[in-house]
């Protein structure tokens, strides 16, 4: 029987150390359609690259940066480092030329891991602490120079306070910060993640997510790693194309996922078949036969992603209540799971089994979560206590006092109840929340979902502007081309120019569509919730590394107006 592990003490030394000995003759990492290193290769070459980056006269305590997409390289440089000492700074792949620049300087590291892929992003970047660049692919010093033979690394002792990581978020409301989190931070949330589901060294994930994000890194990778399991990379973006071989290759038992991913495969596999006529959508609406096609779609997707999957970690973003209805009805093996990047990152989850429609679940074992000053439903800011909390920002003290309490609370900035079983219910995010004309709280994420659940909508975002809620609409134009008869010619003659074709379509048509959408929206929304304008995108949102929509760039929220009620 497969038994909970324990590292001691609780540091990514100690777990990389077990993993390696204890797991030797098993395959750890791989691409999708590479050889699987063992783990007793894997410890080998983690001593290798800690060895090279100690002879370049990097000591305990300095910061190395990693800039790569997937792969299984970006294994063996984070533990090369972060196993002797080192602080890794995992760089998110979608970050700009100023965000690296930016990350580079404010954390002070020594040296940098960057893919051949990447490498242009920081061409001609000059950084005053860089003393080497290291290619990811094969391991190639392009800078720096070796300053002794053999690396210092054999006596490092690795204590569970000592900084792991510094990691720069991506986050929806603004700048992003450097988050300081401890070899004790991330082991405690891999360890305790055994608590939701369990798992040996049987067990096969498919790595989707950025290594660089810490859902995927915490419960992607550190959590396999310790149990033996293997974990598989593309070494594409996980388009269709892509990802549909990997999943009948690698026939995975577990995965993460971003709650963007499934909404679209509900959305373009069960939306759009059954609400196509008005026989379909009174069929669709009849409990009984929505169950019913809910379970056999869910076995074919079930066999889709290769027919053994036992867990389907869903986090990142709050999950649209009709694709979970659709995934428990379907019993698909989904799960859930909440947290941020300051909580290394899991708070709250609950296994497949566990899952309760839109609930986040139960607190981690050896958490404490609790509600701050709830109103009158019961609704307050989420505050959580824990070993897995981070130590603060890096260098940024006034942000720190903003957030950890004197006495160790960590206020998470989300908006959330806990029922009498003490499950977790998450309202949205306090910046997020804008205030009534009677002072009410009305929750965007809310009225979103009701706006995403039109069949033409692919996404959207509700914002104050100038005292009014306006939606901000981005629409599918291929579900638009089939619903909209006479501006068929147009699509098959400008659909080729993708996002120039929402551009010529015809301006007229767009507002009399958003005045009804409007009407027909307003009909679903309480009286505080009512929306003022619909705006079309041109472009897609831009995103976070967890799929979610960057919000400051699009809110021009004035602080002090409230919404003005209509009748």
């Amino acid at each position: 029987m497969n038994k909970k592990i324990e590292p001691k003490p609780l540091t990514l030394q100690s777990l990389i150390d077990y993993s390696t000995k204890t797991f030797a003759k098993m395959p750890s990492v791989s691409f999708v359609d590479g050889k699987p290193i063992k783990y007793a290769e894997l410890g080998l070459k983690i001593e290798e690259i800690s060895n090279l980056l100690f002879s370049l006269g990097l000591k305990k305590g300095d910061k190395v940066a990693l800039l790569s997409h997937n792969m299984p390289n970006w294994v063996i440089a984070y533990f090369a480092v972060v196993s002797k000492g080192l602080v890794i700074v995992p760089i998110l792949p979608d970050f700009n030329r100023e965000e690296i620049d930016n990350v580079m300087i404010h954390s002070e590291s020594k040296a940098l891991f960057v893919s051949e892929r990447l490498i242009s992003r920081v061409e001609g970047l000059v950084w005053p602490f860089m003393e080497a660049t290291i290619l990811l692919d094969n391991f190639t010093l392009i800078q720096g120079n070796i300053a002794a033979k053999d690396g210092d690394n054999k006596k490092v002792v690795v204590k569970e306070e000592d900084i792991a990581a510094i990691i720069y978020t991506s986050g929806t409301t603004g700048r992003s910060k450097g988050v300081v989190l401890t070899h004790k931070n991330l082991t405690f949330t891999a360890m305790q993640s055994y608590n939701f589901q369990s798992i040996s060294r049987t067990d096969v994930f498919l790595s989707l997510l950025p290594l660089s994000h810490t859902y995927e890194n915490s419960i992607g990778m550190l959590f396999p790693i310790m149990y033996g399991a293997s974990i598989y990379y593309l070494e594409k973006p996980p388009t269709a194309a892509a990802l549909l071989p990997a999943l009948a290759k690698i026939r995975p038992t577990m995965m993460l996922s971003v709650p963007l991913i499934m909404e679209k495969l509900y959305k373009t596999q069960i939306q759009s078949k059954f609400t196509s006529n008005r026989f379909k959508r009174m069929i669709y609406k009849n409990p009984i036969f929505r169950m019913l096609i809910h379970r056999i779609a869910g076995k074919k997707l079930y066999q889709t992603f290769g027919g053994r999957l036992k867990f389907f970690g869903i986090g990142g973003a709050k999950l649209d209540s009709r694709v979970e209805r659709f995934m428990k009805e379907g019993k698909f093996p989904y799960a859930i799971g909440y947290g941020l990047t300051e909580t290394s990152p899991l708070l709250a989850g609950a296994g497949v089994h566990q899952t309760k429609l839109q609930s986040t679940g139960f607190a981690v074992p050896g958490v404490e979560l609790k509600i701050d000053n709830p109103n009158k439903k019961g609704v307050g800011e989420i505050w959580a206590k824990g070993p897995n909390v981070m130590s603060g920002y890096f260098k940024n003290f006034e942000a720190t006092s903003e957030v950890l309490t004197d006495d160790g609370w960590f206020r998470t900035g989300d908006y959330g109840k806990l029922d009498f079983r003490k499950r977790l219910y998450i309202k949205g995010r306090l910046k997020n929340t804008i205030i009534g004309a009677s002072g009410e709280n009305i929750y965007p994420e809310d009225i979103e979902t009701v706006i995403n659940s039109h069949k033409l909508v692919v996404e959207s975002l509700v914002i104050e502007e100038d005292g009014f809620l306006v939606a901000k609409v981005l629409l599918d134009l291929d579900e638009l081309e089939k619903t909209i008869d006479h501006l068929r010619l147009v699509f098959e003659e400008k659909k080729e120019k993708g996002k120039q074709a929402i551009r010529e379509l015809d301006e007229k048509y767009h507002q009399i569509w958003a005045q009804h959408f409007t009407k027909e929206l307003n009909g679903k929304l309480n009286k505080v919730s009512q929306i003022k304008r619909v705006d079309i995108m041109a472009e897609p949102f831009e995103k976070t590394a967890s799929q979610k929509i960057k919000r400051f760039l699009y809110e021009k929220k004035h602080k002090h107006s409230k919404i003005e009620a209509k009748d």
